[in-house]
């Protein structure tokens, strides 16, 4: 579950730190006071994208911390290890999130350095966020299908079906790129052929440019390099009055000088070492140029090898390396070419085969469906009487369809709100209050058959008032019976039903605004209930009224 949330610097939020219990956690306050903004930092922390718009004017980062604890560990750790970051070994997982005036930002997952896929990842795994705008959603039919496939358990089913769809679009891909008339084959084999003798005769395999520009250049100032190591030899060693002969000299009175001030000794010994110095360096100059020949002839191959790769890399590659990666690309696909017959032949029979799996787990996958519709009709319908659609019925339609990524169905959700009305696509259905309730009842059944923790609903009351809003409340409750629940709600119907209450509310001092956040209870709990009654002047009736709603919701839970 989520144990606190700190935010600094968002928005309007200063420094806020939000803990959370068990059960329904319900959230509170007056509109702007910054409700949304502690759901939006969830976000954060779970890998939606942000921009530097959202730190706090004035400021120069902003930073959000969840702290999670986690039950199950297994699948989380797993997760984590396969993303390089250390598990969880105390059983709590702490992410954070910082974001920069820069526009950059860091993250990390238990003070691992990590990636915003990898915060998503994560996530996923740990908090489901449904927005007052998620429930358009589920008028999507994709959005259905996986609804569906997720109650039903099939998505190891749905995930081999996915992979010899994979695989056909492949083999379809290759057959495309064996397509084509003869005459059109036949110029691609002549091209192929030319490109492929070309680097070939080239036999540039191996060779080093910028080697060869390196001799190029020794060779063709050959005779100054051996003019400048002929000077350099007799001014060190060989010619008159050399370095050579002057340190010889100085050695012969350092000789002298140290027999009467001790010190020179260490004197002649340097010398002595430098002239040994002296020596070598003239001899490997002399060994370094003794090969070299201005060889007009070496110097043209040069010429004309640096020539040649330099027409082969705007043709075929930015490096030799690269131009040998194109020669194998060129014989792969000339082979390719020259069997076309054979090839065509080969993958058409393995096309063959794998459009037979994907009808028969197509077909598995269909049959599995329409099982798991009939009882998630039943389920949902029974969620809605709950909610207040007594005589309302919850329709799954399936149909057959073309092989598709998702597999051979389409499905599209009905729903009927009252006796004698039609049943009508989900999507037809214009009332958002309706649809709000819809997605509550199938987010219930759902939640029996999730093992994600957290569950975040921001509003799922909207266009719901009066005793709906109490059955709402009832549902949400009986939901966080086995997730953490959070929600943000307007109704105090459904504020009435949480087990810890948290209240959102706004001031301003020195001209700027600050968002607080503390749990309320008791006389407190019973005034903001009342509040959301009758608003800000509390009566006696709407405080008595606050009193017997909270008391209602415990005797209910005895």
């Amino acid at each position: 579950m989520l144990q606190s949330l700190r935010v600094k610097n968002l928005a309007i939020v200063e420094d806020v730190n939000v803990s959370f219990g068990s059960g329904l956690n319900v959230m509170t306050g007056e509109t702007g006071a910054g409700k949304s903004i502690i759901v939006g930092a969830l976000g954060l922390v779970l890998g939606e994208r942000a921009d530097k718009s959202l730190i706090r004017a004035s400021e120069e980062k902003c930073t959000v911390e969840a702290v999670f604890e986690i039950g199950d560990s297994v699948s989380i750790n797993a997760a984590l290890e396969n993303l390089g970051i250390e598990p969880c070994e105390d059983g709590h997982l702490l992410i954070r999130r910082i974001m920069l005036g820069s526009g950059s930002g860091r993250n990390f997952i238990n003070d691992c350095p990590a990636t915003l896929q990898a915060l998503k990842t994560i996530g996923d795994l740990l908090l489901d966020m449904h927005g007052p705008h998620d429930h358009q959603s589920l008028l999507d039919r994709d959005f259905q299908l996986d609804l569906l496939d997720s109650f039903g358990h099939l998505l190891e089913l749905k995930g081999k079906y996915e992979a010899e769809f994979r695989r056909m679009l492949d083999c379809e891909a290759q057959l495309r790129t064996l397509d084509g008339d003869d005459h059109e084959i036949a110029q691609q084999i002549d091209m192929l052929k030319f490109q492929i003798s070309e680097i070939k005769s080239a036999g540039i395999e191996g060779m080093d440019e910028e080697e060869m520009m390196r001799e190029h250049s020794i060779v063709g100032n050959a005779q100054r390099i051996l003019e400048i190591a002929d000077g350099l030899v007799s001014a060190l060693t060989d010619g008159n009055d050399s370095a050579f002969d002057r340190l010889s000299g100085a050695q012969r009175l350092l000789t002298e000088l140290k027999d009467i001030f001790p010190k020179a000794d260490a004197w002649h010994s340097e010398a002595g070492s430098i002239a040994v110095q002296i020596q070598e360096l003239s001899n490997d100059i002399n060994s370094a140029v003794q090969n070299i020949e201005g060889d007009p002839g070496r110097l043209q191959w040069l010429e004309d090898r640096i020539s040649l790769i330099r027409k082969l890399k705007r043709k075929y590659g930015a490096t030799t390396d690269e131009i040998m990666t194109f020669l194998e690309s060129a014989k792969k696909r000339l082979n390719e070419l020259e069997t076309r017959g054979e090839r065509v032949a080969t993958i058409v029979s393995e096309l063959n085969g794998i459009r037979e799996k994907i009808k028969t787990i197509g077909a598995d996958l269909s049959k599995n469906r329409k099982k798991c519709a009939r009882e998630l009709e039943k389920a949902i319908t029974w969620e809605l009487k709950a909610l207040g659609f007594e005589s309302g019925v919850f329709n799954i339609d399936i149909t057959m369809c073309e092989p598709r990524s998702s597999g051979l169905n389409e499905v599209n959700f009905g729903f009927a709100p009252n006796t004698g009305e039609p049943m009508r696509p989900l999507r037809l259905i214009a009332s958002s209050g309706e649809i709000s309730r819809v997605m509550l009842a199938t987010k219930t059944v759902l939640a029996s058959h999730d093992r994600i923790p957290v569950l975040v609903f921001d509003e799922i009351d909207a266009n719901v008032g009066g005793e709906m809003g109490n059955a709402v409340g009832t549902k949400l409750a009986a939901v966080a019976e086995k997730h953490q629940v959070i929600c943000i709600t307007h109704l105090p119907q459904v504020a009435a039903h949480g087990t810890t209450h948290l209240v959102v509310n706004k001031n301003v001092r020195a001209g700027r605004t600050y968002t607080n956040i503390r749990v309320v209870s008791g006389e407190e709990r019973i005034s903001e209930i009342a509040r959301m009654l009758g608003g800000k002047d509390l009566t006696s009736v709407t405080l008595k009224h606050a009193e017997e709603m909270l008391q209602n919701r415990w005797q209910k839970q005895i």
